[in-house]
């Protein structure tokens, strides 16, 4: 592990033994589901709190599954499907799009999320030579494969995506990835040019990609089961309806997941300590505690952590910034038993990439280590030599305090190098990222922001080249203009 990477985790937020004015370190006899246990309360906070952090992912990726295969057929324009069914965003998300934090305006998304406990699900890809890539993510956040140009080529792909328990004999011709959870969330990521390309070229190609259970392979006439309908909202915002369970409610929908999605081997310490306070896979959870100070600090304790988080995001450590942008490209994807990066990463994006497929620089302060806020403009120039170097493409998108896009009249969420951008004489290119616009000649490199308030900038390197991952890339400062 780096010290880039240490420090980083480190310094992500305090643990909640600082949730309140301190009690004593006494022992304390706290009601579990495994009957009366004696703690310190030190070690009870930290075993919970600790607890909180790791199931962060399970719980998020499950509120956001409910959100987004809660129909009863794949929606024609958004990527919202049943279960085991591929949903298709047809068009690109704007700032109405609240299901996902930082949602991207560069690709089209085919997502499914796979319930693989029945049987597993075979992924069918058409031939494409445009950037594309297909991560499958586990019940945990982690990218455990990620099909697409960079790794498997531009030829046509049918891969068997199957459940940790699997141990079946594949039809010949079918690439077999085992999954290491039986939720499974494939994000999948198609290049779009122009909204014109999106609705010709990007649209042939979702339209030839197919979803079936493997019972149902090689089926000419195969119709996939309606989808379940419940009674959740199906416009909550999934990382501020986590916010509101309380420990009990949170901990029980850990538990629950955690029968079909189980920790990996690498958390068996974890697993441990969990048992301690009586949270186990499958069984009923509840804590409770007449030590009022206690009380109080489980109670704030969700509350506690996301703003530590919130905090996190809006002052990152200026130890690891580059030229005001923090660029992490380790670390990211996979996690490990790095669970305070692995909660963290999810709060600000769920669904991140691993760093060989995209690197997200972001900015949240201007040259002068000032906050970007709206009622300022500011311009990015980027000399000739430093445009940013990627195999694929890269964009810069704004996004509002709460992480979503910037509602403009233009309808423009980002500006890269897919747009008609006007370089300078000298190979050189200036962006210009105001709320109100500029003058006529700058109109095509303006990048609208909120007209007050903070906000933050995140560019987005598909395919980034080495010398990114090397970290020797001299990104721009952001710079204020008078």
């Amino acid at each position: 592990m780096t010290r880039q990477k240490l420090n980083f985790t480190q310094n992500l937020f305090l643990l909640i033994i600082c949730l309140l004015p301190a009690c004593q370190s006494e022992t304390t006899t706290v009601q579990t589901s495994r009957g009366q246990v004696e703690f310190s309360t030190d070690e009870l906070l930290k075993i919970i709190g600790d607890t909180y952090v790791f199931g962060y992912p399970l719980v998020l990726m499950d509120l956001t599954k409910k959100v987004s295969t809660n129909i009863e057929k794949p929606h024609p324009l958004k990527s919202i499907a049943p279960v085991n069914q591929l949903g298709h965003f047809r068009v690109f998300p704007d700032h109405t799009m609240t299901a996902v934090v930082k949602p991207n305006v560069d690709t089209y998304y085919s997502i499914a999320w796979l319930d693989l406990n029945k049987e597993p699900q075979v992924l069918s890809i058409p031939a494409t030579e445009r950037y594309c890539l297909f991560p499958l993510l586990d019940a945990y956040s982690n990218v455990f494969a990620s099909p697409g140009t960079r790794t498997t080529g531009t030829g046509a792909q049918e891969i068997l995506i199957a459940g940790p328990n699997w141990e079946g004999e594949p039809p010949a011709g079918l690439t077999v990835i085992k999954a290491p959870t039986q939720m499974v969330w494939v994000l999948g990521r198609i290049q779009v040019n122009s909204p014109e390309d999106g609705a010709t070229s990007v649209k042939a190609i979702q339209d030839g990609m197919g979803l079936v259970p493997l019972s149902a392979y090689g089926q000419t006439d195969y119709v996939a089961p309606l989808g379940q309908v419940n009674s959740e909202p199906t416009n909550r915002v999934p990382v501020k309806a986590i916010r509101d369970l309380d420990i009990n409610t949170y901990f029980n929908r850990m538990a629950a997941m955690m029968v079909d999605n189980p920790p990996h081997a690498a958390d068996s310490l974890m697993v441990k300590r969990m048992a301690k306070i009586g949270l186990i896979a499958g069984q009923p959870f509840d804590i409770s505690t007449d030590n009022f100070i206690l009380k109080m600090k489980l109670k704030k304790l969700p509350d506690f952590i996301h703003k530590k988080m919130e905090e996190r995001r809006a002052k990152p450590d200026t130890s690891l910034l580059t030229n005001g942008w923090l660029i992490v490209n380790e670390g990211i994807g996979t996690y490990g038993i790095d669970y305070l990066r692995r909660a963290y990463i999810d709060f600000v994006g769920l669904g991140a990439n691993i760093p060989e497929d995209a690197v997200y620089p972001i900015c949240n302060a201007d040259i002068n280590g000032n906050s970007l806020v709206g009622s300022k403009d500011y311009q990015i120039h980027f000399d000739a030599h430093q445009l940013p170097p990627v195999h694929a493409f890269w964009s810069l998108t704004a996004y509002t305090a709460d992480e979503f896009l910037v509602e403009n009249e233009l309808n423009r969420f980002a500006l890269g190098d897919r747009d008609q951008l006007k370089y300078n004489e000298d190979g050189s290119l200036d962006l210009f990222i105001q709320a109100r616009p500029p003058a006529e000649e700058q109109l095509s490199n303006w990048l609208p922001i909120p007209k007050s308030g903070p906000f933050s900038l995140t560019m987005r390197l598909y395919w980034p080249k080495q010398v990114v991952l090397d970290g020797q890339w001299d990104i721009p400062f952001v710079v204020p203009i008078d």
